[in-house]
């Protein structure tokens, strides 16, 4: 498994064959359970994980206990609370399985220590950070201030597999709808 991070990060950039190496003895595994929470608020993000199997979820509850969906993540993102995992600083997000999933990371020292050793690493982290920054934007222009139907078609339209794999209450929460609006989404669409 931790062949598949290394081949997928070799074709953002080429690695060298020391890098390889590197990545195979520091990528640690770590299987969670549906449901099962992978990060919680007030606690600082300590490692970058890579998923290789599995669905995940970002989310936040308000004061008011409202539970509100931010991204999913499947195989071959990368998860992370960014603003605690690059500032060491509390989060203010739960991650959650919401299939069993594997995951392989490094921690955040081990990734300041990769980018200081191989210098060609700093380029896949760049690259990786614009893709996901691009992606957050595209998500935002996605939903921000439309109709409900044109943010479920957004989803449908780039992200399908995520209306096919995490559970309604989710995917409403996501789009800002409730379920009976989803459920009549997705009989007409």
């Amino acid at each position: 498994m931790k062949d598949i991070i290394v081949k997928s990060l070799e074709l953002i950039h080429p690695l060298s064959d020391a890098l390889k190496q590197w990545l195979t003895v520091h990528l640690k595994e770590r299987n969670l359970t549906k449901r099962e929470i992978f990060l919680t608020p007030g606690e600082i993000c300590s490692k970058i994980s890579f998923i290789t199997e599995g669905l995940l979820r970002s989310f936040s509850i308000s004061n008011e206990g409202i539970d509100t969906t931010v991204w999913f993540m499947k195989e071959g993102d990368v998860t992370i609370s960014v603003k605690s995992f690059f500032e060491r600083s509390p989060g203010s997000e739960f991650i959650e399985a919401i299939e069993e999933s594997t995951l392989f990371y490094i921690t955040y020292d081990e990734l300041q220590e990769a980018y200081f050793l191989f210098p060609e690493f700093n380029i896949v982290g760049r690259i990786l950070t614009e893709r996901y920054y691009i992606l957050s934007e595209e998500r935002l222009l996605g939903i921000r201030n439309k109709k409900a139907k044109d943010r479920y078609k957004f989803l449908l339209k780039y992200h399908p597999e995520i209306i096919l794999r995490a559970p309604s209450q989710y995917i409403a929460s996501y789009l800002d709808i409730d379920k009976a609006t989803l459920s009549r989404l997705k009989s007409k669409l």
